[in-house]
């Protein structure tokens, strides 16, 4: 009789599902291979066997402020799989890992690269690296190496790599991983800009990184990376700003604009329907417009009617925000039960209100004419002149200039 609950069925589910709804298009027979083979359980010991193989993210590492995030966790085994068919691993390939987490990613790693390979895999918590190195032994891939150290230094003794991935957070490219990596080599990494994050894929090149494939993801930030901003608009803590370093927010500007004035709302003809992903939007302000960032927003604010039109998403939702101005995605339902829709619009506040819900809903309109569409991104060099870069929008970084082109 078989077992259906054994690690083995419900290892093989788990891929059975994954391989179905084929996030992004990304696909490896090799990985699926791979992700049948290699026990995920046996690097999450604590958890049960129905969470080590249900789709989501497992924390290793708590963080002591309680309302903050771990410090690791054994990443959602889709966005793992994913990533990994981005890397396109190959027999006999160098591989560096910058985030060791329980260890996993790097014994599927182990199991693509084979024999002729090698792994080393980089985390800045001495307890991580204890509990992935232990757990990669006992599983029988002792060979990876796991090394205590910050990972945006790389590990420059066992360079040149064919492939870097990065399983945390990156807000700004280490230099270090340009030179550890040679041209034609490949890097895959969570992408952190403008309060957004995707999964791409780079290919190195002479001067610069191309993309290759984007897909939605969320990752635990690097440490380390301080480019990231935050900050309550309301005395209440009730709404809540993010941007980035090289934007001239101040998030307390916003608070009688939003207190003292009626939203400005601007709808569109857009509509998509319950089920329908919206990120692309959000990627679409994100390549335009230099004013994109984020505001979650608590439903306390908004709930009884009086307060603020209601965000799309509120926990995680697109904005424009120049001065003492905002404007953000909203969404209300249209149709019949059964048949029901959701058109975009724009929720305005402050003396610029309609200005940027305009901005805004004409990259809605945009961003119809082509969902499929998705951005280029070209990485440079800090140092890299106007004159070398591609057409597009330019983020400056500090160690990186990213163009993405629509």
């Amino acid at each position: 009789m078989t077992d259906t609950n054994s690690p083995q069925n419900l290892r093989d589910r788990l891929v059975d599902r994954i391989v179905k709804e084929r996030i992004a298009g990304l696909y490896d027979p090799r990985v699926e291979a791979a992700t049948r083979a290699v026990p995920r359980h046996d690097f999450i010991p604590k958890a049960s066997l129905e969470l080590a193989y249900a789709n989501q993210a497992v924390s290793i590492k708590d963080n002591p402020d309680p309302d903050a995030l771990p410090l690791s966790c054994a990443s959602q085994p889709d966005v793992v799989f994913f990533m990994l068919a981005q890397l396109d691993i190959r027999p006999g390939h160098n591989i560096l890992e910058a985030g060791a987490g329980t260890g996993y990613n790097a014994a599927l790693m182990q199991h693509l690269t084979g024999p002729a390979g090698k792994v080393t895999t980089l985390d800045v918590h001495e307890d991580v690296v204890t509990h992935a190195r232990q757990r990669l032994t006992a599983a029988g891939f002792g060979d990876v190496r796991v090394l205590a150290r910050d990972a945006a230094l790389g590990a420059p003794e066992f360079a040149p790599y064919d492939r870097i991935i990065a399983t945390v957070g990156v807000w700004d490219l280490p230099a270090t991983w340009w030179d550890q990596l040679p041209v034609g080599g490949r890097l895959v990494l969570p992408l952190r800009w403008r309060g957004l994050t995707r999964s791409v894929a780079f290919v190195r090149e002479a001067d610069h990184l191309r993309s290759e494939s984007l897909a939605t993801c969320g990752f635990l930030p690097m440490i380390g990376q301080d480019g990231e901003r935050e900050g309550y608009v309301d005395e209440r803590r009730l709404v809540k700003l993010y941007w980035d370093a090289d934007q001239p927010m101040q998030p307390t500007n916003l608070r009688t604009s939003l207190t003292d004035a009626q939203a400005h709302v601007a709808w569109t003809d857009v509509s998509v329907a319950p089920d329908e992903p919206l990120d692309g939007i959000w990627l679409r302000l994100s390549a335009t417009d230099s004013a994109t960032c984020r505001i979650t927003v608590q439903p306390a604010a908004f709930a009884d009617g009086t307060g603020l039109h209601r965000p799309a998403i509120p926990a995680l939702t697109p904005a424009l925000v120049e001065g003492d101005s905002l404007a953000y995605l909203s969404l209300e339902p249209i149709g019949q039960e059964g048949n029901r829709r959701y058109r975009f619009g724009a929720a305005g506040y402050g003396p610029a209100a309609e200005v940027l819900a305009e901005r805004l809903t004409t990259q809605l309109r945009a961003w119809d004419t082509g969902r499929g569409i998705q951005p280029s991104i070209t990485a440079y060099r800090a140092d890299a002149p106007d004159d070398q870069l591609a057409q597009g929008h330019v983020i400056d970084k500090p160690s990186v200039r990213l163009v993405i082109t629509y």
